[in-house]
């Protein structure tokens, strides 16, 4: 079989040939994209306005136009920093171990990333904190928001949620607005043409570009560094932006339906064929289907390791789901990114429910179409402080994760600037 194998080598002239394509001043697909990009400037210039607008004063300007009310929160959250009133790594531990927390040695290597999905509203972010710091839990180290982000930017959450985050030290990922559900598809409506959306859900045509418009867009106004990513057309869009020098990071969404290790073999292999020279990829991220066990995981590991990716791709990884609209319940992942956790590094434990025996018992279970609700209708129906309590549920299912994993002798990552 090793002579079978051999056969697979590509040679040099195929990556010749890829490269006529990219580099060809008459392919019109390339003249596309180096049109929308050239809207912003150049890399360069693309890079210096996302610094500026990320900065911490720029940000507050923001929010002060679009809603001041949230300043004295943020001023707040920075207090509550300052003064370190959240509960440290060391104390966790020992909260949880007692006094056997000394004399663990703790798998820092392999330290999961705490992730929570979605952070939807900024309101909620104090109240979050609050709770962190009246009950001595923890923070996650990372967020999602799936809302619409003309809404965000119009009431002012996005720009103080990007300023809160980074004041906690926390990486954040938004959704873009052309996310297939945005009309892309003429042809598909509700359920009764939801076949339809097996053969293409996401940014057929044009809507690439638009994509990749509105990153840009995003990019250097708000700073908005990390997105999803679900269509092998916009993957390809970002890596060819990274490639050309601008900073932008992306994850691969659960909704591309990553679900196996051949699936990763290819994506990872055009991140490392477009990766830059120095082995960095905008793919930053690599979010599972939930049809994922832990082989595929330890599988994909061995060869992105191989690859140079293990620092820089992170495998996210749902341990709870929505109690409606997405998966089959009761689903808890938990016990298995425990076993996984003490050997396959940089992975990141996805919260996207609260623990099913919690979220059964709510008023309002959580539901995976309540992101794609105008906040509007929210209100109106009586279901925001629902929402709220849905988010906090997975928040503390976050915790609970926490917990078994230092029950294991395993190590987290939670909001950096707050847990030291």
């Amino acid at each position: 079989m090793t002579n079978i194998q051999k056969s697979l080598k590509i040679s040099p002239d195929k990556l010749k040939a890829f490269n006529s394509v990219l580099l060809d001043p008459n392919s019109q697909v390339m003249k596309d994209f180096l049109s929308v990009v050239a809207k912003y400037g150049t890399p360069q210039e693309i890079n210096r306005k996302h610094r500026a607008a990320r900065k911490m004063d720029n940000l507050f300007k923001l929010v002060e136009a679009k809603n001041p009310d949230y300043i004295k929160d943020l001023n707040w959250l920075i207090q509550q920093r300052d003064k370190r009133a959240f509960i440290s790594v060391a104390d966790y531990r020992k909260k949880v171990l007692g006094n056997a927390a000394k004399k663990t040695k703790f798998k820092d290597k392999y330290a999961v990333t705490l992730e929570v999905s979605a952070l939807q509203y900024f309101p909620w972010v104090r109240v979050m904190a609050e709770q962190a710091i009246a009950n001595q839990t923890l923070m996650p180290g990372r967020y999602i928001a799936v809302r619409k982000m003309k809404e965000s930017e119009a009431d002012g959450d996005l720009p103080a949620i990007v300023a809160a985050l980074d004041i906690i030290g926390a990486s954040f990922v938004e959704t873009l607005d052309t996310k297939g559900t945005d009309g892309s598809n003429p042809h598909l409506g509700g359920p009764a043409t939801i076949t339809g959306y097996f053969g293409g859900i996401g940014q057929p045509n044009d809507h690439a570009l638009q994509w990749l418009d509105e990153f840009l867009y995003y990019y250097t106004n708000y700073g908005v560094q990390h997105v999803l990513n679900f269509n092998a057309g916009t993957i390809l869009l970002g890596f060819l932006l990274h490639r050309m020098g601008v900073d932008i990071q992306f994850k691969i969404s659960v909704f591309f339906g990553a679900d196996n290790p051949y699936n990763a073999l290819w994506i990872l292999t055009m991140a490392k064929l477009l990766s830059r020279d120095d082995g960095t990829s905008p793919l930053i991220g690599f979010n599972w289907s939930n049809s994922v066990n832990n082989q595929t995981m330890e599988l994909t590991a061995d060869f992105r390791k191989s690859l140079g990716f293990e620092k820089i791709v992170r495998f996210e990884h749902h341990i709870t789901e929505p109690q409606k609209s997405i998966v089959i319940q009761p689903y808890n992942r938990r016990a298995e990114l425990v076993e996984l956790a003490d050997h396959v590094a940089n992975i990141a434990a996805k919260h996207e429910g609260g623990d099913p025996e919690v979220d059964v018992t709510r008023a309002h279970q959580s539901d995976i179409l309540d992101y794609f609700r105008e906040k509007k209708e929210v209100i109106e129906s009586g279901d925001w402080d629902n929402l709220q309590q849905n988010y906090l549920d997975k928040v503390a299912a976050c915790n609970h994760s926490a917990w078994d994993l230092t029950k294991a002798g395993l190590s987290f990552i939670a909001a950096k600037n707050l847990h030291k």
